[in-house]
């Protein structure tokens, strides 16, 4: 299966914008992310936002994400698996 096709079938529609948008982030050095701004950005709400983080920081195998600080939103940190 190809890695296109196996996102497609594990992820919901939200999780998938949200892990592209990650993965857009990361190539440009980014490793910090606000639900809030995340939300935004991809026409969510920062609840939608944050509740699917949390599935994604327990289920998604190529990107460790952990919620980093619950300061004005919560900021979530992301680096690729193994890293």
């Amino acid at each position: 299966m190809s890695h296109t096709n196996r996102i497609r079938d594990t992820y919901s529609e939200s999780q998938r914008k949200i892990l592209y948008y990650l993965k857009r982030g990361l190539d440009k050095g980014k490793h910090y992310f606000k639900s809030k701004y995340i939300a935004k950005e991809l026409g969510l709400s920062p609840k939608e936002v944050g509740t699917n983080l949390a599935i994604l920081a327990e289920i998604c195998e190529e990107l460790d994400i952990s919620r980093w600080s619950y300061s004005n939103s919560t900021t979530w940190r992301v680096l690729p698996r193994g890293a």
